[in-house]
């Protein structure tokens, strides 16, 4: 398939896990990617390799979307190596969960700072890069969105945030042809999920349980949908939430 060719794609936390996915999956479909990461060089380098090997075009851009200096950084590498962008893929978060009485200002912040503010000035940042014809904006949001469970409520409201903020740029952005949608993940099996002991955990097993399609995500199935949304087979779609989950947030 190559109906992204010719399109540059910046995929924001694309080191690992969904990002890395959808990263492979965009340049698969023939756009050129801009891998973006924040701490793990070695990670976005090998995504990067991956494509290449492929027969696929990307290159690596180390930025922290909390930091506006290194979105600057970001965007101007990008406008360097392929002169526009079509597509921004806002996948870069971090999550914690605590219960009430563990909430912290700070923990808050680190939260915000990347899911809700980052989100923002990336989007902003990409604007002017946009070119006359628009473009489309995918937001990586999750089902705690709406699911909200106990004991992640700065997390969860993040997410809602997220939601919140596409259906209201679909609405701003829509005179400039730039369509801002969702895609709301499940449980998704990642390295971050790993690292925080949620594979092979009561959570996981109760996730699965509850989900209608018995199982837990993969990186690769939440990519195709952000391809589509990504491409012009979604010209007519903006300002929605996409829930991919497995059914879990019916």
């Amino acid at each position: 398939m190559s109906n992204l060719k010719g399109k540059v794609a910046v995929v924001t936390g694309a080191s690992k896990g969904i990002g890395a996915a959808v990263a492979k999956q965009l340049a698969a479909n023939g756009a050129n990617v801009v891998v973006n990461y924040s701490t793990s060089r070695e990670g976005a380098d090998k995504v990067v390799a991956e494509i290449t090997k492929a027969g696929g075009k990307a290159i690596a851009v180390g930025a922290s979307v909390a930091k506006e200096a290194d979105i600057a950084v970001l965007f101007a590498e990008t406008k360097k190596a392929y002169g526009k962008v079509d597509i921004l893929i806002n996948n870069a978060g971090v999550y914690g969960f605590a219960p009430l009485d563990q909430v912290t200002a700070e923990e808050y912040k680190r939260q915000y700072d990347t899911n809700v503010l980052g989100l923002l000035l990336t989007t902003k940042a990409a604007l002017p890069h946009f070119p006359l014809e628009g473009g489309s904006v995918v937001n990586i949001s999750s089902v705690v969105s709406t699911l909200a469970p106990g004991g992640t409520s700065v997390y969860s409201s993040t997410k809602g945030a997220v939601d919140t903020i596409t259906k209201s740029l679909a609405k701003e952005l829509a005179p400039r042809k730039i369509r801002v949608n969702a895609i709301n993940p499940g449980l998704v099996i990642t390295e971050g999920a790993r690292s925080a002991g949620i594979v092979d955990s009561d959570f996981e097993k109760h996730t699965v349980a509850t989900t209608p399609l018995g199982r837990a995500g993969q990186p690769e199935d939440i990519a195709p949908p952000v391809a589509f949304l990504a491409s012009d087979d979604a010209r007519w779609i903006t300002g929605e939430t996409i829930f991919v989950s497995g059914g879990a947030a019916i």
